[in-house]
């Protein structure tokens, strides 16, 4: 098909699910909806299906007839047609039980203008919904059934979103990069990987930033545009809950669909720091040869958790922490997605009077929230869009349920609620730092004291030492750098240094925390205080390097530097010459080292004088 004559029309090419013909350049986005979606795939009324032998069908017939109101007679019709013939191959979930609705009905208490219909019902395009939207229509994609849950108009934003079984930071999560906030300098206008995903060519990706900045948002924001475009395929898995034997399925899977299909897989691999070093090198051979676009997020820095080789295959991007300004326009974005009037802002800018009737806006209490509980929210989040939008969630929750609507009289106008900064407080309390004794951010915040101290900076000291202490670390941990800071930084330009430093790491192990604090404190402030001298430290350096670039055997010891304790070693000469200082009021002229290196001095000395 791919060299007709010019000219000449394309042949039409049927679906094997539903038995309908497309065009050859529709076929691949239909099967990825009738392969994902084929609940809701047309199926054919086609009666000469020259196919293969019918199987048994996906449902049954009592499953298959649902009570549906009169409004729908049209599509009760098309729902008691019997089910298309299914290849086995397709049925995903053949094992798999009857899904209960009612774990997925959230919407259950409010009176529903149009009931779920059979599975064989026509999908609803994007062109519909928003046409219902248009007429004043709430509609939600129901997650059990892939059908459309049409609310009446008195239903609010803000009580279905925040009702459904979802966390409002999956539920607002962006789809498009102009939603995409906070990482310009990763997939800003002029960047490479901006260009990149503007021409579709996608490489294999190591994502690596803090939790909430957006990882897995971009990998599906990538993946997006490949879907719609009918170029690649999308498949997301965590490595916390995936074997080794469910990603070979996978690259299986994926080596036939570039076979036969001839697309690409797009494999997401959230916390790839979790696979071993033997399960990454699965991914070797299929990310070097183009079977599959590897896209892995992690937490933990690429360097030490991911393989060299699979690293070399793959572009590593930094995310990183999400600014208070980027979160606030997240935050913005979520409130007016839910329809929440930000105090000071005028309700009749949020509200289109030509859709809704004016008198059905009093049936439910208008919900506003304070442009301060917004900026303590951006604060408090500590870059993590995620907790932050969970953060909101919890708090306009508890604020609208606790408005009953039995409070006001019949026929009285309810009141209006109003989120404030100490209900952010509440449903956002921040009760650690984000510090992993383990992980990359221990080593950071250690060397940011060091150097902090080495600097004479004692406020900076003082703020890297809470740091870490907030966090979790280990006082010992802290008091044994210290005593070695004491000695390498400080030296002998205040030798008290290090009694000061060792005292410290005696206090600490005797009372531990949180008493010790302040001990390590007056430690950490003394050293950043005192005379830096690393003359002791260069000079041992200069040994070390000394004695490991010499070339043949190391000199000996001089006869008269050695001990004589037996006849025979006097016999030999050992000790023979040697001058006692103490016996001497005079400074004694004697050599001390090896003939070979008389006349070194390894405080001014340079290795590279070698």
């Amino acid at each position: 098909m791919a060299s007709e004559v010019a000219g000449s029309v394309a042949e039409p090419v049927q679906c094997p699910v539903c038995f309908k013909e497309f065009a050859a350049s529709e076929i691949n986005f239909h099967l990825d909806r009738c392969l994902l979606n084929n609940d809701s795939c047309p199926t054919s009324t086609s009666k000469d299906m020259n196919g293969p032998p019918l199987k048994k069908p996906r449902i049954s017939s009592e499953a298959s007839s649902p009570t549906v109101s009169t409004t729908d007679s049209s599509e009760a019709r098309k729902s008691t047609a019997p089910p298309s013939p299914i290849f086995r191959m397709f049925q995903t979930n053949i094992n798999k039980g009857p899904v209960q609705s009612e774990r997925n009905t959230f919407l259950s208490n409010k009176p529903i203008a149009s009931t779920a219909v059979s599975k064989g019902t026509k999908r609803h395009s994007p062109d519909e919904m928003g046409a219902g939207k248009a007429m004043g229509q709430f509609c939600i994609d129901h997650p059990a059934s892939n059908t459309l849950i049409k609310t009446p108009r008195d239903t609010t934003p803000v009580r279905a979103l925040l009702n459904i079984d979802k966390p409002l930071a999956e539920k607002l999560r962006p789809t498009t990069l102009e939603e995409y906030f906070g990482q310009n300098k990763v997939v800003g206008e002029h960047t490479l990987l901006r260009s990149l995903l503007d021409s579709q060519e996608i490489p294999s990706l190591i994502l690596w930033g803090p939790p909430g900045c957006g990882k897995t948002t971009l990998a599906h924001i990538i993946a997006s545009g490949n879907k719609k475009r009918g170029t690649a395929r999308f498949v997301s898995l965590s490595a916390t809950s995936t074997s080794t034997n469910e990603v070979r399925e996978v690259i299986k899977q994926a080596q036939n669909e570039l076979k036969l299909m001839k697309r690409k897989t797009i494999l997401f691999i959230d916390e790839i720091h979790r696979f071993n070093k033997s399960q990454q090198d699965t991914f070797l051979p299929h990310v070097e040869c183009g079977t599959v676009t590897l896209i892995g997020a992690t937490t933990e820095n690429p360097s030490f958790q991911v393989n060299a080789a699979l690293l070399s295959r793959c572009r590593v991007l930094v995310l990183d922490k999400l600014s208070v300004e980027a979160m606030g326009l997240i935050l913005l974005r979520a409130v007016a997605t839910l329809g929440i009037s930000v105090l000071g802002e005028d309700l009749s800018d949020r509200i289109d009077q030509n859709e809704l009737d004016p008198t059905e806006l009093r049936s439910e209490p208008k919900v506003y929230i304070e442009q301060k509980a917004l900026d303590t929210i951006a604060h408090l989040c500590d870059g993590d869009a995620r907790a932050g939008l969970n953060g909101l969630q919890l708090a306009v929750q508890a604020r609208v349920g606790a408005a009953h609507p039995g409070q006001s009289g019949s026929g009285s106008t309810p009141h209006d609620i109003v989120v404030q900064e100490e209900h952010v407080k509440e449903g956002l309390q921040r009760s650690h730092i984000l510090y992993d004794k383990a992980g990359e951010e221990h080593y950071n915040c250690i060397s940011a004291l060091h150097k902090s101290m080495r600097g004479s900076h004692e406020n900076a000291s003082l703020y890297w030492l809470g740091r870490m202490l907030e966090g979790g670390e280990d006082p010992l941990y802290v008091a044994r750098r210290l005593v070695r800071f004491s000695s390498e930084d400080v030296g002998m330009a205040d030798p008290s240094a290090l009694p000061q430093a060792v005292s410290a790491f005696q206090a600490c192990h005797f009372i531990g925390m949180p008493e010790c604090e302040v001990i390590l404190a007056q430690c950490v402030v003394y050293l950043a205080r005192a005379p830096k001298s690393v003359e002791i430290y260069k000079a041992y350096g200069n040994v070390k390097a000394s004695l490991r670039n010499h070339k043949g055997p190391l000199p000996s010891v001089p006869l008269h530097l050695r001990n004589a304790p037996t006849k025979l070693m006097k016999d030999l000469g050992y000790a023979e010459g040697y001058k006692y200082n103490p016996a001497f009021s005079a400074p004694v002229e004697q050599d001390y080292l090896p003939e070979e290196l008389r006349g070194m001095d390894f405080f001014t000395w340079n290795p590279s004088d070698l």
